[in-house]
This record gives structure tokens, sequence and C-alpha cells, in this order.
């Protein structure tokens, strides 16, 4: 399972990277993401960060029980050391794994919203243009125009605004996500030390066996 959860790990972060370039493969993550949003498609999605959150809190009540049990028995059993170590594994990258789900779903909601922004932005300024070709007629037509245009304006003001606010928004993801990546390496450092401990572990355990 543990194998299963670094794949998923990977192919979120892949899926990350892809979305903060702007290359050919941004264009077809982000029409895969649109048509995953469709349908039954969020329903199913939910359902398995669900699962995966049910089991997450499973491996942490797990953890707890053996804690409990340590603290009421004094002793520490190598068996349990072991489960915890596993326990403690999978719920870090259970709950790693669903924040970079959550990261992959706000960047392609901000990114759509950009350009929702920027598409409305030229419209806006196109018709802007049309209103200054069509100041020279009749002079109340053109103080309805300037009128027009002064709002017009101030719509774009607005929208310029909004579309900065996005960017900080962008820029502060990305940022995340830096520190997620090396957050992720942390953890695949960590769970090499922990293969370690439960090998030593394990030959303890042999040994006591033996000493039997």
């Amino acid at each position: 399972m543990i194998h299963l959860l670094f794949t998923v790990i990977g192919c979120e972060m892949i899926l990350i990277v892809l979305l903060l370039f702007k290359t050919p493969l941004r264009k077809l993550v982000i029409m895969g993401l649109d048509r995953v949003k469709r349908g039954r498609g969020p329903v199913m999605v939910k359902t398995v960060a669900g699962t995966v959150f049910l089991v997450l809190v499973s491996s942490v009540y797990s953890i707890m029980n053996i804690q409990e049990r340590s603290v009421e028995g004094g002793i520490v059993n190598p068996t349990d050391q072991v489960l915890m170590s596993k326990h403690l594994l999978e719920a870090s990258i259970m709950g790693f794994s669903l924040f970079l789900a959550w990261m992959t779903d706000r960047l392609h909601h901000y990114i759509r919203e950009l350009s929702l922004l920027r598409k409305s932005m030229e419209a806006v300024k196109k018709q802007s243009r049309g209103f200054d070709d069509a100041k020279n007629g009749a002079s109340e037509e053109a103080k309805a125009m300037e009128e027009e245009l002064t709002s017009l304006k101030a719509k774009v003001k607005k929208l310029e605004s909004e579309c900065e606010t996005k960017k900080k928004d962008v820029k502060a993801a990305e940022a995340n996500t830096e520190a997620l990546r090396k957050q992720s390496e942390g953890f695949l450092l960590e769970y090499d030390r922990l293969l370690e401990d439960n090998q030593n572990l394990r030959e303890q355990l042999q040994s006591l066996d033996r000493g039997k």
C-alpha cells in the first residue's frame, strides 16, 4: 500500500508541475481535469478521497491504541514499534496525498479563472476601441458613448485588479508546491529510515525468539 501511495503522490506532483508551467501538456492536463469535474467525476473523486480519509483516521486510531498499550504496560514491545512506524508512515503519506490533491484542484481553479478574466478583458478592450472610433458621431451619441467608455474603463481596471490578485494566488500556490516538494523528499528519506528501523526490529524479534 505504501508503494501505491508513493505512486499517487508522484503522479500528483507531476500534475502540479505541468499546471505551473505554460506548455502544450498544460492544456491537455486542464482539459482532462475539466472532464473529470463533469458528470459523475466529482462524485467518484469525493468517494476516493473519503475512503483515503477513513483509512487515515483508522491509522491514527491504531497509533493511539499502540501508544496507550505502551503507556499501560510500561514496556515498549518491538512488534508494536514496527506497527506504529508503519501506521505513522501510512498516515503521513495519505495526509500528504490528500493535500496535494487539494492543491491540484485549487491550481486548476485559479488557472481557469485567470483565463476567463483575460477573455473578459479582451472583449471589454475591443468594445472600448469601438466606442473610441465612434466618438466622432453626433454630439448626443458621443456623450452617451463617453459615459459608456468611462464605465468600461472602470470595468477594465477592476478586471486588471482581479487578474493581479489571481496571479498572486497562483504565485502563492507555486511557493506552496515547492515547499511540498521539499517535504516529500523528507518523507522519502524518512521512509528509508523507517524501513531500516523495521529491518533492525525484525532482527531483534528473531533474536528474541531464538533466545526463548
